[in-house]
């Protein structure tokens, strides 16, 4: 399974995810869009990759699900994908984007394992609810 966390995110958290998951022994790679596909890639561009790989994506641009061709891009590659979405307007410090994404990523690992690409779940402040 591969993981991606969208360049709007650290990655280091990819990075410490993935190291995170190795003792596992789950197949659970992490990576970062940013390095893997280059600081400011367009969405248009890096979501055909991500989904010829099977892969989840973990982001904060909750626009994605409104802007129509990217929302048909997801669906048409079959991307499973994550918003982090934040209480407020001014979004998640470093260390509150951090933590939600530990707090949660058990759940996070068991939805990818029991959903079927394409969906989409969002994940607030109190809890992770589906939304396609």
């Amino acid at each position: 399974m591969k993981i991606y966390i969208d360049e709007n995110m650290p990655p280091q958290l990819a990075e410490g995810l993935s190291i995170l998951e190795k003792p596992n022994n789950e197949g659970i790679d992490v990576y970062s869009i940013q390095k893997e596909y280059g600081r400011g890639i367009q969405d248009e561009e890096w979501i055909p990759q991500v989904g010829q790989v099977n892969g989840i994506v973990i982001t904060q641009d909750a626009k994605m699900q409104r802007i129509k061709s990217q929302y048909n891009l997801l669906r048409n590659y079959k991307i499973g994908i994550f918003y982090l979405i934040p209480p407020g307007k001014k979004g998640y410090t470093y260390w509150e984007m951090v933590e939600k994404i530990i707090v949660n990523w058990q759940e996070i690992k068991g939805l990818i394992k029991k959903s079927r690409p394409p969906f989409s779940f969002k994940i607030t402040s109190r809890k992770i609810e589906r939304i396609g």
